[in-house]
């Protein structure tokens, strides 16, 4: 059983008992959260599918951590013009544990 969900702005396939890293959610560690924004669901080789979303499907999730990602540099250059400008930066992210696909 697997669905498809969407949360910040980016879609994940999930399954129940798999992780994922998410765009930061506003949510404390140990929380439960629900992904209502669901797609589609397979379920004993059954597709599903919403137009948009699936009526009655959620995902529920756990939160195990939150963490920033490994640092990327930005660089911006001008050729000839003496312009260089440095800078990194490290995305916020929110590591969730798939408990269960309602649907």
């Amino acid at each position: 059983m697997y669905a498809i969900v969407e949360t910040g702005g980016k879609q994940f396939k999930v399954s129940e008992g798999m992780t994922l890293y998410v765009e930061k959610l506003d949510a404390v560690v140990g929380d439960t959260v629900t992904l209502d924004k669901v797609f589609l669901v397979e379920k004993d080789g059954e597709v599903t599918v919403g137009a948009p979303h699936v009526a009655g499907a959620s995902v529920t999730a756990s939160v195990v951590e939150h963490g920033k990602a490994k640092k990327i540099l930005v660089f911006k250059y001008k050729s000839k013009k003496n312009y260089r400008r440095r800078q990194g930066h490290r995305q916020p992210y929110t590591k969730l544990k798939v408990n269960a696909i309602n649907a």
